[in-house]
């Protein structure tokens, strides 16, 4: 027996919940419920994080949670509750299968069955995010080396574990070559770990146009946060609907499982709901706590129900469904099948699912890391390039020097257009002379200089070289 925290949700949650519960207890699921209160009504008490300190304490000590969807309140500062669970409870890969049903729910791809695994804890989701001058913001984008080896580490060992034969790796590391290039460059790397399954990788937008358009061609896809979160979205949209796509949430502790889809309010309490995609979410939450046959029981009666026609509104088709009904009867439904298997959809079989293989992050060797200059970032509200060079040169010291001006990471000085459109805020790259080594003493010199001179900056970023290599990017168009 398995003891799992469950939380209902908001919207249509506590409906496909209910509907959930019913059809896995009723397959004979050997778990026992503890059930907590998060979201809409905790955000709206006062708590600003949609969670209590009790209801954490529950997940924590039990690692299995189940969740509906739930409402994040417009304005207020309320932060997202999915994200801050994945963060927390270290939950660094999401796993989103998409299959298609066809004929029995409407697609373009009839053949198309791929898994997207994503990673779920750094990148633009950090949330760091500054205004910076009247015209500008900036939002950190945060790839760190075990994020990326533990994320593509899980998407090898999943497709091994599932007998899936390649594993595919979207980045747009043509443009962010530090980020996206260091992603990419850790996918390489572990590919050669695994010689028997195929590895491939794209830049993201024309995979993600290849992804659309012929599916069929992939079969497990690994990419960072947010092309992971946009993709896993579309990819279940074309199999038929996000209504239908459950989501695994996996830590080195505690997992999360739930639906893609949101909380619906306008859809509550009305008896209408599709519970398919949170009913997903617990049988990937069956097998992961090792009830592979009660998860292959309910997948397969799920299926045949699919099968036979049997669908709530949102997939109901004339011709092809046989009957529309609601959120309770579906459910009934699903629980007579238990039991049976499709004949036209291929029946799953959980049986031979080995334990995945997941060693921890071993941090490695640090490298020689030497200071090669630094960028200081300035608010100016002038528009000529070479007028901010002057007075910006102003400030430099003996051993640094200015060297570059960029806007919004186009090079603008020396040697700029006029034609490039400015913003107020520039990044002034300073390197040392010939022959000098930079250090941190001569760029706090360089900052009391431009304090002296009133040169409003807003940040500085120190670059370095690791082992040799310059670990900053050059401006675009040097």
């Amino acid at each position: 027996m398995t003891k799992i925290t469950v939380a209902k949700g908001d919207g249509i949650g506590p409906e496909i919940m209910d509907a959930t519960l019913e059809i896995i207890l009723a397959a004979n699921a050997q778990i026992s419920i503890e059930e907590i209160e998060v979201g809409e009504k905790v955000y709206l008490s006062g708590n600003t994080s949609g969670i209590a300190h009790e209801a954490w304490e529950t997940i924590r000590r039990n690692k299995i949670f189940l969740k509906a969807p739930i409402t994040t309140p417009q304005g207020g500062g309320y932060k997202s509750l999915n994200v801050t669970t994945r963060k927390f409870l270290g939950l660094y890969s999401n796993v989103r299968p998409c299959k298609s049903l066809h004929p029995f729910v409407s697609t373009k791809h009839p053949v198309m069955d791929i898994v997207i695994v994503r990673e779920n804890e750094e990148d633009l989701y950090a949330g760091i995010e500054h205004q910076q001058t009247d015209e500008v913001v900036q939002c950190l984008k945060l790839i760190s080396r075990p994020g990326c080896e533990k994320i593509v580490r899980y998407a090898f060992e999943y497709a091994k574990q599932q007998n899936r034969k390649k594993v595919t790796c979207f980045t747009k590391d043509n443009i962010m070559k530090q980020t996206d290039g260091l992603f990419h460059k850790v996918f390489d790397e572990i590919a050669k770990e695994y010689p028997d399954i195929e590895n491939e990788h794209w830049i993201i937008d024309i995979g993600a146009a290849k992804m659309a358009d012929s599916p069929e061609a992939f079969d497990v896809i690994v990419m960072p946060n947010l092309y992971g979160d946009v993709l896993s979205d579309v990819a279940a949209q074309i199999t038929g609907s996000v209504g239908l796509a459950g989501s695994a949430n996996i830590g080195e502790e505690c997992a999360m499982f739930e639906a893609i889809h949101g909380s619906a309010p306008r859809r509550a309490g009305q008896d209408v709901a599709n519970p398919s995609g949170l009913l997903q979410g617990a049988i990937m939450m069956l097998n992961h706590i090792g009830q592979t046959e009660v998860a292959e029981k309910v997948q397969n009666a799920w299926l045949t129900t699919i099968e036979e026609g049997i669908h709530t509104y949102d997939i109901y088709k004339e011709g092809v469904s046989k009957q529309k009904v609601g959120t309770k009867a579906f459910a009934q439904a699903v629980i007579a099948n238990l039991g049976r298997k499709p004949t036209l959809l291929q029946p799953v079989s959980y049986s031979n699912n080995t334990t995945l293989c997941l060693p921890k992050y071993v941090r490695k060797p640090a490298a020689v890391k030497e200071l090669a200059g630094v960028d200081v970032f300035v608010h100016w509200a002038g528009t000529n390039p070479d007028a901010l060079a002057e007075i910006v040169q102003s400030i430099q010291t003996d051993d640094l020097q200015l060297a570059m001006i960029t806007n919004r990471g186009i090079k603008v000085w020396p040697n700029g257009f006029s034609e490039t459109f400015c913003t107020d805020h520039w990044r002034c790259r300073f390197l040392p002379k010939a022959g000098t080594m930079a250090n941190k003493s001569g760029i706090i010199q360089l900052l009391t200089n431009a304090l002296e001179q009133q040169v409003d900056t807003i940040k500085t970023e120190n670059l370095y070289l690791f082992n040799g290599k310059a670990g900053f990017s050059l401006g675009q168009g040097q």
